[in-house]
């Protein structure tokens, strides 16, 4: 059976959280798919539909549109099927779709949300596996198994759609907290909120018991990785001791064009470089973002790296859903307990 011929979901709109869910839906018969495709895990996030959008795109200086939730020519014709796995990029986005369905004045009753188990990994993992899932998609299961959902679909009790809107709303809220208390807390029918604070913490700069401040987790990996010599960020993405695979587990998360881009907000933030830049093997705007530019270790970035930060603007700024790690009018630090604390 395919989806057009379903007796209860013929009409229905369905929303997709990566692009290989969209396309089976499409291929499988959905007439109406919206593809909300954003990695929302990296960058800023708005309560405003105008605010994100533009937020998003100043970011990653991109105006591509992966992400259609907010999109005008998007007809909402209920029912509305969110069809979600357990990756934490597709849990966010889920809360983010929760929020506005709300918005558009779309009854709970006729949101039906569709969760899937992950699957085991196939065969012995070449690398250890983190504690995030980043990787799950709908699309990992087959047309049958996309149909035994739909069979089974219903809508989430009202109050665990209310939390899914308070936890988006609590997720871009300039004060960090109150997320960050729910993540360590819990919350009832969200589990993904422990991996998911543990991924976000490694992008906060971390305050020590001795009061010293240290890069986050991700840029000291980074600076460990980058040496002296001239490296591309593909040669990084791809090293091979285990910092580079520390590094590659969130970068698996983030999208590996985060690693460009973070490299050139190093190499641009100080007149007094700790991370210097140079033009790579292909040229720029030519479609190899991993490859247009190299860059490389100067001996102020390994102080920086081995002995910590003086102030927390050493560090270039990095927008984080809300709020911002490394800014001085939002200086929150993470604690060794996992927790954030203003400094």
């Amino acid at each position: 059976m395919i989806m057009a011929d379903h007796p209860t979901l013929h009409n229905a709109t369905h929303v997709a959280f990566d692009t290989p869910t969209a396309e089976q839906l499409l291929r499988m018969g959905a007439s109406s798919v919206v593809l909300a495709s954003d990695c929302l895990i990296i960058g800023p996030s708005r309560q405003s539909a105008e605010e994100h959008m533009r937020a998003r795109e100043t970011f990653w200086c991109s105006s591509e549109k992966f992400d259609r939730l907010y999109s005008s020519d998007v007809r909402w014709e209920p029912p509305v099927v969110l069809w979600a796995s357990s990756s934490v990029h597709e849990r966010v986005n889920l809360w983010r779709a929760c929020s506005w369905l709300r918005r558009l004045g779309i009854a709970c009753g006729d949101i039906f949300i569709l969760e899937f188990e992950p699957l085991p990994p196939a065969g012995i993992p070449e690398e250890p596996m983190p504690p995030f899932d980043c990787s799950s998609s709908v699309s990992d299961h087959p047309d049958d198994v996309f149909l035994e959902h739909v069979d089974n679909a219903q809508s989430w009790p009202r109050e665990r759609y209310e939390r899914a809107i308070r936890l988006w709303d609590s997720y871009v809220d300039e004060n960090p907290l109150p997320f960050v208390e729910s993540c360590i807390r819990g919350v009832e029918g969200f589990s993904e909120l422990a991996p998911l604070w543990a991924l976000l913490s490694c992008f906060f700069p971390r305050n020590t018991t001795e009061g010293v401040l240290r890069l986050s987790r991700f840029d000291e990996l980074l600076l460990t990785i980058l040496s002296i010599g001239w490296q591309t960020p593909v040669a990084v993405f791809a090293d091979k001791s285990q910092s580079g695979v520390e590094l590659r587990q969130l970068l698996y998360c983030t999208g590996d064009l985060f690693l460009s881009r973070r490299l050139e907000q190093w190499a641009s933030h100080s007149s007094s470089a700790f991370v210097e830049r140079a033009p790579g093997p292909k040229p720029p705007n030519a479609g190899y973002p991993m490859l247009s530019e190299v860059y490389r270790l100067t001996e102020r970035g390994m102080r920086l790296r081995d002995k910590g930060l003086d102030q927390l603007t050493d560090a270039p700024s990095l927008p984080i859903a809300g709020t911002e790690a490394y800014s001085a009018s939002a200086p929150w630090v993470l604690l060794e307990d996992g927790r954030l604390a203003r400094l």
